[in-house]
């Protein structure tokens, strides 16, 4: 069985008999196939007939593998680089990971599972050609290619004209204020004002005199009359970010001006009429924060006559190439910096982290990595190292990749593992889900210790 579509295939091995092995079985499927016998011919290759795959053996006469790897993907259109290699030791696997190879096998090379690899970076490929060919969509200050984005742009440009009451939900950072803005924008009341007020930011205390006003004298302090925040936007937009962190008993007050259509300053016996149209923003669970008695259930259902969600950035990673660069342009423009783009590495690996700071984390990331760029071009080594580790590990999960044996495989997680909790075999084999005796007979099987316990009577002496 062949895999769909076929793949331009660079094979980079000094052993012609096992270079010949495996153009035959790519030549089988359907590859076009070249080989390289060192790492200059591999690179000159690279870059003149431009594979999608390199199959790179570890050690080559005139360089080592891991260092090549970079220089092979530093193209517009790098393709992916599969370490196929009798030298592919725990260390240099996660090496090479974390320089950019998709994946590493062992020889003799299993080739049934030399074909996954192969298909799965294919499927990837299509994949990426099938998100480039996307239009890009644009709405006040937002871009996309994503169709659940693109979906909440046409929702949007529908709710905009209404005036209904509309609640905007995602995460922080997603980007709540710009879908807020772009409703305004996009409204009959697009000539009046548009006030931004953040529950959150204001004091209890001082939030209904904020939103309705006062008169003078109703309160300590009030020696003038103001006027409040939904009188100032009188025929325009008003936008209640965090309406979760209001006070329950200013939901109330609010509920009725909502119902009335008319505000009562703080000290003041007489109504005003207001004419806003009313957005609210928020990052908790509505229905959640409903149940938990931290929002009213009537006022809820006044605010929620068209609701919109903002997915998160990670669920939507192939917008991370059309936002970073316009970020890194703004941001040159505005310090004077001579950076023009990211490279393929750079971009890697923005498009493979958690982005719990969504869009908002994204453009700080750039704005400093185009500070501290030495270049025209920032590379991975510019971003903040937090976004640099690969492989990611969290408590609980170990990086394995594609290829190794079973025991390899128990190898590395007990290894990483251990990194992870500083060599608290306590806290190992409660993660790995096994007994210490047996963490202790693994680490005895695999030699596993620091450098700092080789000395000792027994290395595996230590505390923990």
């Amino acid at each position: 069985m062949s895999v769909e579509p076929p793949l331009r295939s660079l094979i980079a091995d000094d052993d012609p008999l096992s270079a010949e092995r495996l153009r035959a079985v790519l030549e089988r499927w359907g590859h076009d196939v070249r080989v390289a016998g060192d790492a200059r011919t591999a690179e000159v290759l690279t870059q003149v007939w431009r594979p999608d795959v390199v199959l790179l053996e570890l050690v080559l006469p005139d360089g080592d593998g891991v260092t090549l790897i970079p220089r092979l993907r530093a193209g517009d259109e790098p393709p992916q680089i599969v370490i196929v290699s009798s030298h592919a030791t725990v260390r240099v696997t996660v090496d090479a990971l974390a320089a950019g190879a998709a994946s590493v096998l062992e020889k003799p090379v299993d080739v049934e599972l030399l074909q996954d690899v192969l298909a799965r970076l294919s499927c990837r490929r299509t994949k990426v050609d099938a998100a480039a060919a996307e239009p890009v969509a644009e709405l006040g200050g937002m871009v996309t290619r994503d169709l659940r984005m693109r979906a909440l742009f046409d929702t949007i440009r529908l709710a905009a004209p209404s005036g209904v009451n509309i609640l905007v939900q995602g995460e922080n950072g997603t980007g709540k204020e710009l879908v807020a803005t772009a409703l305004h924008d996009l409204s009959p009341r697009a000539a009046g004002p548009f006030v931004k007020v953040n529950c959150a930011a204001i004091p209890a205390g001082l939030l209904e005199s904020e939103l309705f006003g006062h008169e003078r004298g109703a309160f300590t302090g009030a020696v003038a009359g103001r006027k409040g925040l939904f009188e100032q936007s009188n025929r325009g937009s008003i936008l209640l970010d965090e309406i979760g962190e209001m006070p329950l008993a200013l939901q109330a007050k609010l509920l009725r001006v909502l119902q009335e259509r008319e505000i009562r300053p703080v000290g003041s016996t007489t109504p005003v009429k207001a004419d806003f149209r009313l957005i609210c923003a928020t990052n908790v669970d509505v229905s959640q924060a409903v149940a938990d008695g931290r929002l009213r259930q009537d006022l809820y259902f006044r605010l929620n006559t068209i609701a919109l969600q903002i997915p998160p950035l990670r669920e939507r990673t192939g917008d991370i190439a059309l936002l970073a660069p316009r970020f890194l342009r703004r941001f040159a423009a505005s310090y004077g910096r001579p950076v023009e783009r990211f490279t393929d590495h750079a971009l890697r690996v923005l498009e493979e982290y958690a982005w719990p700071g969504n869009v908002r984390e994204l453009e700080h990331v750039v704005e400093r990595a185009v500070i501290l760029a030495a270049g025209s071009r920032i590379d991975a080594g510019d971003l903040p190292a937090t976004l640099r580790q690969l492989p990611v590990r969290t408590a609980g999960q170990v990086s394995v990749p594609a290829g190794c044996s079973l025991e390899e495989v128990e190898r590395l997680a007990i290894l990483q593992t251990l990194e992870l909790t500083d060599w608290n075999k306590r806290q190992a084999a409660k993660l790995l889900g096994i007994h210490r005796p047996t963490l202790y007979n693994k680490l005895r099987k695999y030699r596993l210790w620091r450098s700092e316990d080789r000395f000792r009577r027994d290395p595996l002496e230590t505390v923990g």
